[in-house]
């Protein structure tokens, strides 16, 4: 739900990796710097909370479960010979089970639960916020594009490729469903996992905010397992990093993954060429 608060992050400008201790933040067990702004935000509503008891690990446990999750699901599938969109699906579906799953879980059973420990909230600050940032991601995926194109060819992604197996053997049913997900559902799952729980992880051990965004960008690049777009997903990564650093909010990020892999979703429907995420 949109919520008319303002969008007083934690972060601030002064926010660098050798300068944590000059940031504004709210006092209390819920806060360290460089915290979500939903923690000043339920601090000032007397909501009283708890020093979060989760971190690196658990951000390492939700990403390493997700592949593992991942694999554990494909083989059976495969070997079963399973049909098209019932491989395509649930192989995508079963690893948010540990890239969004976990993190909803640890932070409730650990800490102050997802809404506040991962800032997720969306105001119509974070939306303006999270379009731009999604706006200016897409042209600097589409920049890098065409050098990657230059150098190494003609290339997709995953996703691009399953689509164009489901367009082939698949019904419209199975097509529609992972173009949403592409759109819609990949985005929030991705978001949790990199700029929730491993940003604000990194946060809370006191990594500045320029180190997070570069440790949290090569491990989402990373994760995509499609070393051709390693360096196509970088500066998207850093867009994401840098619009959850402006309005301290994982819904801005979610906003502007979204809007970045909306141009993806319309390549699943519609089979037109991919030049970009």
């Amino acid at each position: 739900m949109m919520s008319p608060v303002n969008d007083g992050s934690t972060d601030g400008p002064n926010d660098g990796p050798n300068d944590a201790s000059v940031e504004a933040r709210p006092d209390g067990p819920g806060s360290y710097p460089g915290c979500p702004a939903t923690v000043a935000e339920a601090m000032s509503r007397g909501e009283v909370l708890r020093t979060p008891q989760w971190g690196i690990g658990s951000a390492v446990v939700s990403i390493v479960a997700a592949i593992v999750l991942g694999l554990a699901a494909a083989i059976p599938l495969l070997l079963l010979d399973a049909p098209l969109p019932i491989t395509a699906l649930v192989g995508t579906v079963v690893p948010w089970i540990g890239l969004a799953g976990w993190p909803l879980l640890v932070t409730r059973l650990r800490g102050n639960g997802p809404r506040i420990d991962l800032g997720i909230r969306l105001t119509w600050s974070d939306v303006g916020w999270g379009v731009a940032a999604g706006v200016v991601g897409l042209i600097l995926a589409g920049i890098v594009a065409v050098i990657t194109q230059a150098i190494a060819g003609d290339f997709s992604s995953a996703a691009g490729e399953i689509a164009g197996e489901l367009r082939e053997a698949g019904p419209f049913w199975a097509l529609l469903v992972f173009a949403i997900m592409v759109m819609v559902g990949a985005p929030i799952v991705e978001e949790l996992a990199f700029r929730g729980m491993l940003y604000n992880s990194l946060r809370k051990r006191g990594v500045g905010a320029v180190w997070t965004i570069a440790i949290t960008t090569v491990a989402f690049s990373a994760f995509h397992f499609e070393p051709v777009r390693f360096f196509l997903l970088l500066p998207i990564g850093v867009v994401y990093g840098w619009v959850r650093w402006k309005t301290g909010s994982l819904g801005a990020s979610m906003v502007a993954h979204g809007v970045n892999n909306t141009p993806a979703a319309l390549v699943v429907l519609l089979g037109v060429p991919e030049v970009t995420p």
